[in-house]
């Protein structure tokens, strides 16, 4: 406990509105409750909290839907940023949002979740070579290539919203599904390609660990939704990749690879904040893997003692990532990047690192029982109330910098919700080895049970 203490002392945060004074105390704190209660895990007052934070998300998002149905840019209040691209991986992500949405009894998410499926159906599909297009320019040009990691987003998104009700999104998944596994998918390497041209005739030699990420993701909501063990044995040939790869370089997993899978640690030097391929080691993607890790085994083990290998390995995973990410330049929050002897490279905070820190963080407390990850987790709330949440606009910071003042370098607005909502949904899915929107969908959300 001393040493949690000793990371979340009164971090200088500073308001949205003006960035010269520190932000004002969370309109939370008005509401009776202990700051040691309202941060722990396990609480009604924790519990509340989330619930509070995840309602004010979905209110924000709401203007998401082009009248096409592609999903806006979002800025810093929630008002579409018309002037960007509307692209695929960003609608996707709302898709299965608000049907999580749905599944919760948010009013008026089935209208969006229309809006988003037309969207993928419609102007981001291409009709004339398949697959989806990367998106979709405030003109109506189209952005060149078809990328992994969009169209695994298109598969999470087609699972949840199948699971929410929307009859529609099964005829989406088995075609993209199809689609995945005609370009994406090489059953002999175990893995999945990067990106292609738009007409699907030349592949790059690229290869990408974050797409191959969303790729397991996708395919364990895709089993969940379908009954369909194929894809979480898929996702754990992939898993056994990227344990291989984490021993080989002290747990810090390789992000970028070559056509023949040899890791390229040197990728992106001379660009080392690129919001998709940075240079180094990412604690987040190792926070985020740890907890897939452990999804999947649970999910193919059960209580079986078979998955203990796997969630021990989780365990270092994670250890590993918050022990070169978290304050490691003496500010609390997680840098975005670090070099392979784990020293930062990229000392900005962002966002989404943290919502995977608390759901890592409460998925091991629940699988292990030991009150470090729950001390984490608590550490990591109180961070996110006092740093990342806007309490003026709404949504989550996306970017700050070292001293956790509000940055747009990298990710200027706030694009989207999916890791905000997912951060205050998985941390309560008793059902850790389901998918979020079919543990929703099947239970009472918050009911006790490992599977």
């Amino acid at each position: 406990m001393e040493k949690m203490n000793a990371f979340i002392d009164e971090p200088d945060c500073v308001s949205a509105e003006n960035p010269g004074e520190k932000k004002r105390e969370s309109r939370y704190f008005s509401r009776g409750r202990t700051i040691a209660e309202k941060y722990k895990y396990g609480t009604v007052e924790n519990q509340e909290f989330l619930k509070e934070i995840r309602e004010t998300l979905f209110a924000f998002g709401r203007k998401f839907p082009s009248p096409a149905g592609g999903s806006y840019y979002l800025g810093d209040d929630g008002t579409p940023m018309m002037e960007r691209p509307r692209e695929t991986w960003i609608t996707s992500r709302m898709v299965h949002v608000y049907s999580l949405a749905k599944l919760l009894g948010y009013p008026g998410s089935e209208e969006l979740i229309e809006k988003g499926l037309q969207g993928l159906a419609g102007e981001l599909h291409d009709d004339l070579y398949d697959g989806w297009y990367a998106g979709v320019t405030s003109d109506g040009g189209i952005l060149p290539d078809k990328q992994c990691y969009a169209h695994a987003f298109v598969i999470l998104a087609a699972s949840s919203a199948y699971l929410a009700g929307e009859e529609k999104a099964r005829e989406l998944l088995d075609h993209a599904l199809e689609v995945y596994d005609r370009f994406f998918w090489n059953e002999n390497e175990g893995l999945s390609c990067d990106t292609w041209n738009t007409e699907f005739t030349v592949l790059d030699d690229y290869r990408g660990l974050n797409a191959n990420m969303h790729t397991v993701e996708a395919f364990l909501a895709a089993a969940d939704a379908l009954g369909d063990d194929r894809y979480r044995e898929r996702a754990g040939r992939i898993i056994g990749h990227v344990m291989k790869w984490a021993k080989e370089n002290h747990l810090r997993t390789p992000e970028h690879f070559r056509s023949d899978w040899s890791a390229d640690l040197n990728c992106n030097r001379e660009k080392p904040d690129d919001p998709f391929k940075p240079y180094g080691a990412t604690p987040g993607h190792g926070i985020e893997w740890a907890r897939l890790i452990v999804q999947w085994c649970v999910s193919a083990y059960g209580e079986d003692s078979e998955a203990d290998k796997y969630i021990s390995f989780a365990e270092q995973l994670y250890g590993r990532a918050v022990a070169d990410g978290w304050a490691a330049d003496g500010e609390p929050g997680f840098c975005y990047t670090t070099d392979w002897n784990g020293e930062p490279v990229v000392h900005d905070r962002m966002h989404w690192t943290l919502a995977e820190a608390i759901n890592t963080s409460a998925v091991l407390f629940q699988v292990t029982g030991k009150e470090k990850y729950a001390d984490d987790y608590a550490r990591y709330m109180k961070y996110l109330d006092e740093c990342v949440l806007d309490h003026v606009n709404g949504s989550w910071f996306h970017q700050l910098d070292r001293h956790n003042h509000l940055l747009t370098t990298v990710w200027p607005g706030k694009s989207d919700l999916y890791h905000a909502v997912q951060a205050t949904l998985i941390p309560y899915n008793r059902r850790i080895g389901t998918s979020t929107a079919a543990a929703v969908s099947v239970i009472p959300y918050g009911c006790q049970g490992r599977i």
